[in-house]
């Protein structure tokens, strides 16, 4: 496999090499995709942890049980209202 870099991101690879944290650009390269892959991952369970709670909000929605938008904002202040007082004390 070929990669094509620009110049900044191989004056990047070679201080690395430099610095002798790394033995070659391709460790530089391979340690890249590894975080690549790690971030990654934490994507994909963000995501299905996002579409879990999505599922569960659209079950209670066909179940009845959702409450009117202005009386959820009503009880937001009122807790940020009484979170803020009890931070007072």
């Amino acid at each position: 496999m070929n990669i094509a870099l620009t110049r900044e991101q191989e004056e990047f690879v070679n201080t690395l090499v430099e610095s002798g944290k790394y033995l070659s650009a391709s460790d530089v390269i391979r340690e890249g995709i590894r975080l690549l892959e790690d971030r990654y991952i934490v994507y994909q369970a963000r995501l299905a942890e996002l579409q879990k709670e999505i599922d569960i909000g659209m079950e209670q929605l066909e179940r009845g049980e959702k409450i009117d938008g202005r009386e959820l904002i009503k009880r937001l202040h009122e807790k940020n209202r009484q979170s803020a007082e009890g931070k007072s004390e």
